[in-house]
């Protein structure tokens, strides 16, 4: 019987593919990874998100600077706070971010658009109403506010347009299709293109790494930046799940999304590695134990060696208003000094 099944063509040609995957997947996956020393960390930081909490975001945020002392950060530039009426701009909060991180000489990742990090996502103002799709022309007008304001300071790196623009079934947001994706890319470009005053900084676009394939961010971006997760609750599931990929993964993805595209990025970053809590709820509602479900200090740790065997070299972290809450709310700084050794 088995001499009779394995003499099947059909059955002969799937065990070839099945041996030559065994064979090839160690050097697909195959990607060099850096010693801790080599590793470099940042922050996303959302002045937003501290007031949600009832806490001074400005404390926090001199906090991070001074005390953690971070030295790369990503700022959203919220939309729906900067013109929040119609042709009213007010950038006062984030001139003062800007200001502060640039007097003690940190690099600045600015993600503009209207996808921007923390959720609903999407933070369009109010006044556009309700839209199935991006408003291209209002996007532009406040693109190029933007950008015109701040392509002189030398501390803003990099502009991130739109958050994870590709992963249209998370957030409540409107779509943004590739056209308009590519528009706003051009307008950024032309904007902070050295004629215009400014540097021209590359563009980073970014993608989930765990339900995303990778292969139009990239195509999109000068550096890519993946997210990068292991314990969250699932609304689709109702429960708590831990993705159970390896490290190994994500080397795969790197290998084959980058076999398989035309224009390749000049670089590749973790942009959004969790180190905070994702339940059913924002966890400054949750419990201890709910909590240290999907983060605390021993998953904090756990995640740190897992990303750096993922072969990636620079991390931003997710989660720098936990940690600050912790400290203030419950007088836990654990996981504040924790993640201090790697700023110092």
């Amino acid at each position: 019987m088995l001499k009779k099944f394995l003499k099947n063509k059909k059955v002969q040609v799937i065990l070839i593919i099945i041996i030559l995957i065994i064979i090839i997947l160690p050097f697909a996956s195959y990607r060099p990874i850096y010693d801790k020393s080599e590793l470099t960390y940042g922050v996303t930081f959302s002045a937003r998100y501290v007031e949600e909490m009832g806490l001074d975001w400005k404390a926090a945020y001199l906090d991070m600077l001074d005390d953690l002392r971070v030295k790369k950060l990503r700022l959203p530039a919220y939309w729906n706070e900067i013109e929040y009426k119609p042709d009213i701009f007010d950038f006062a909060d984030l001139d003062w971010q800007i200001t502060e991180a640039s007097e003690r000489n940190v690099e600045i990742i600015l993600a503009i658009g209207g996808r921007l990090p923390r959720w609903p996502e999407c933070h369009y103002p109010e006044w556009l109403g309700f839209t199935k799709s991006a408003p291209s022309q209002e996007v532009a007008q406040y693109l190029k506010k933007v950008v015109e304001r701040y392509r002189g300071n030398p501390n803003i790196i990099a502009w991130q347009v739109e958050n994870e623009p590709f992963l249209t079934h998370f957030g409540e947001c409107p779509e943004i299709n590739q056209g308009m994706l590519e528009a706003e890319i051009s307008l950024v470009k032309e904007l902070d293109s050295p004629s215009g005053g400014g540097a021209g900084r590359p563009i980073i676009i970014t993608d989930s790494g765990e339900l995303s394939l990778w292969f139009h961010a990239m195509e999109q971006a000068d550096i890519f930046g993946t997210t990068m997760y292991r314990d969250v609750y699932s609304s689709a599931l109702g429960r708590y799940i831990h993705y159970p990929i390896p490290p190994s993964f994500f080397r795969l993805k790197y290998n084959l999304a980058r076999s398989l595209i035309v224009k390749k990025p000049k670089d590749y970053i973790v942009i959004e590695l969790q180190a905070e809590p994702w339940g059913p709820k924002p966890y400054y509602t949750l419990t201890k134990a709910e909590r240290s479900r999907t983060m605390d200090i021993d998953k904090f740790r756990e995640i740190l060696e897992y990303s750096r065997q993922t072969g990636f070299q620079e991390f931003y972290l997710w989660g720098v208003e936990w940690w600050y809450w912790e400290k203030t709310v419950n007088n836990d700084d654990s996981l504040w000094n924790e993640a201090k050794t790697l700023f110092n």
